[in-house]
């Protein structure tokens, strides 16, 4: 096995793409990690090389073990847990649904009696699938979100094409292969510090803004909408937009904005209990049995869900659930519901903060 210890200063070359503000979200009790195998199961393949990086004392500090040969591997795994008894969080990139899985599997091969039972373990990509329909990326892997954040690499290999790098070094070492595996492993674990800004777009999936002001706006095309601005603890790194049919959200720097279709003109209150009511076919409107009792029997029929309803006329906004209360449709079977947007409502701060939240999980896809 062979051990690699770097420390680099925060304000070094290697680092100096890196903002101090991301720097800081590297908190002393968080390793991020990445392993480096020669296939997707753990049953018929090997871990060659595990990476890790932290911060301490103003520095970071790099840690790789590499195995030499196949035999290795369990000394590897073993160091590497070793090591993280120090720890309290572990960071990475498809940790969750590959690394993790892959160590834990291992150990039970080797009957090692490591865990992450008391680590809180972060996964980047689970976090960035969150957000998958606003980033608009032909995938999701670490190196498509470095693109996305205009990061470059010095390694130009992929994993894949890594792993025939790595068989032929077990057979004739060479220090040029070793340079390129350990290269790799080092460009991912720095690559994943650099892409940690892309947490921030977390504020969007949870909820983090604080209500701002709304803007009733007609648009070119003479199409209202009701534009919601918030804003947000800390700034993205870069601009993202996303929506559909009434709904569009963008976000740029520390702003979130929301946009609304509004609908203008009549729709119908349906009443939710439609035998206590009669249907006036004249007037097109429900009215309770109550009151329908002096109505000409000749101008008055038996209310039937479809046809109790009152109207209204105003303007109204959008929502695929009742989120809002009272909501109108414009029939029976029409699956969007509206509310009225009354001037109670743009005082509503927490109102407003439900009905973005609706409209946020709709943009999402959550």
């Amino acid at each position: 096995m062979i051990t690699v210890n770097d420390a680099y200063d925060i304000n070094s070359e290697a680092f100096s793409d890196i903002s101090e503000s991301t720097l800081a979200l590297l908190s002393p009790d968080t390793v991020i990690f990445d392993i480096e195998t020669t296939g997707f199961s753990a049953k018929s393949t090997h871990i060659y090389l595990i990476g890790a990086v932290y911060a301490k004392d103003g520095q970071i500090i790099l840690k790789q073990w590499f195995a030499r040969n196949s035999s290795s591997e369990a000394a590897v795994i073993s160091s590497f847990f070793e090591f993280l008894k120090d720890f309290n969080k572990v960071l990475g990139y498809n940790i969750l649904g590959f690394d993790i899985p892959y160590l834990l599997a291992k150990c039970t091969n080797y009957n090692l009696s490591y865990n992450f039972d008391k680590m809180e373990c972060i996964d980047l990509f689970r976090e960035v699938k969150q957000i998958s329909n606003l980033l608009k990326l032909p995938d999701l892997k670490q190196k498509s979100i470095e693109a996305f954040l205009g990061i470059a690499r010095e390694d130009r290999y992929s994993g894949g094409e890594l792993i025939k790098v790595y068989e032929n070094y077990k057979k004739s070492p060479d220090d040029e292969a070793l340079r390129l595996l350990l290269l790799h492993n080092a460009d991912d674990i720095r690559g994943l510090i650099k892409i940690l800004p892309m947490r921030s777009y977390q504020q969007i999936v949870h909820g983090d803004y604080t209500s701002g002001t709304i803007e009733l706006n007609c648009t070119d095309d003479a199409t209202q909408e009701a534009i919601f601005s918030l804003n947000l603890g800390q700034s993205v790194p870069a601009r993202v937009s996303c929506g559909f049919d009434a709904f569009y959200m963008t976000c740029y720097k520390n702003v979130l904005k929301i946009c609304c279709r509004i609908y203008s003109g009549e729709l119908k209150y349906f009443y939710p209990d439609y035998k206590d009511y009669y249907y006036l076919p004249v007037e097109d409107r429900a009215i309770h049995k109550s009151v329908a009792a002096y109505v000409d029997k000749a101008f008055r029929t038996k209310a039937k869900a479809c046809n109790c309803y009152s109207k209204k006329t105003g303007i109204f906004l959008p929502q695929k659930e009742e989120v809002i209360s009272p909501y109108f449709k414009t029939d029976y079977y029409d699956k969007t519901l509206y509310f009225e947007l009354t001037d109670d409502f743009k005082k509503d701060t927490e109102s407003q903060l439900m009905y973005i939240s609706h409209i946020i999980r709709l943009i999402l896809g959550s």
